[in-house]
């Protein structure tokens, strides 16, 4: 087997990372929380940073409005099958495929994550934005519209007395590290049909 097509196996199955790690983690700090309050998200569920947060974070949210977090959401289904499927067209790709093939399943991966961030922040906004008008607490900003409490799809950001962070997790990187390996594959078999 050719070097390239070992690290184009590799990278098909470098994306399984994320049935086992997080994909994503949002924190929040906050004063009155001596341990900030967080939320990893899984390729097919949400989980606690520490005991009781997303219940903690659903009891915050409720008072202002916004959407309780669910136990599960759409994406759920799609993402592992999409991960599935696509690690088996990487495997079908690294034994039969030469490195033209490798290219098409690294921008394949591309276009896919990048829907699948466009997605999250979709549902970030909705989660922010899209608030019960007759909520406890209503806040607005200073041209007198409605206050949004969408956290942040990558980076910090200041939420009234919170500091929503967000970030990727283990899970992301073994995707990343797929991707990227998919690239190398590519410009491995490429310098040596050229070299040939």
């Amino acid at each position: 087997m050719k070097k390239s097509n070992i690290i184009m196996l590799i990278a098909a199955l470098l994306p399984l990372g994320l049935f086992l790690f997080p994909l994503w983690k949002i924190t929040l700090e906050a004063p009155q929380y001596p341990t900030p309050l967080g939320m990893y998200i899984h390729i097919n569920d949400f989980s606690d940073a520490n005991p009781f947060d997303i219940k903690n974070i659903n009891l915050m949210n409720h008072y202002v409005g916004m959407k309780y977090i669910p136990d599960a959401i759409p994406e759920f289904k799609i993402f592992p099958i999409g991960i599935i499927l696509t690690t088996i067209l990487g495997l079908i790709i690294a034994f039969k495929g030469n490195y033209k093939w490798f290219l098409f399943w690294f921008v394949l991966m591309i276009v896919l994550c990048s829907a699948g961030l466009y997605d999250f922040y979709l549902w970030e906004h909705d989660y922010g934005h899209e608030l019960d008008p007759k909520a406890i607490m209503k806040f607005t900003n200073p041209d007198g519209s409605v206050m949004g409490f969408q956290p942040p799809l990558f980076g910090s950001k200041d939420i009234l007395n919170f500091k929503a962070h967000s970030y990727p997790r283990l899970g992301a990187l073994f995707l990343g590290l797929g991707i990227a390996s998919a690239f190398i594959a590519f410009l491995i078999g490429k310098k040596k049909t050229i070299k040939s």
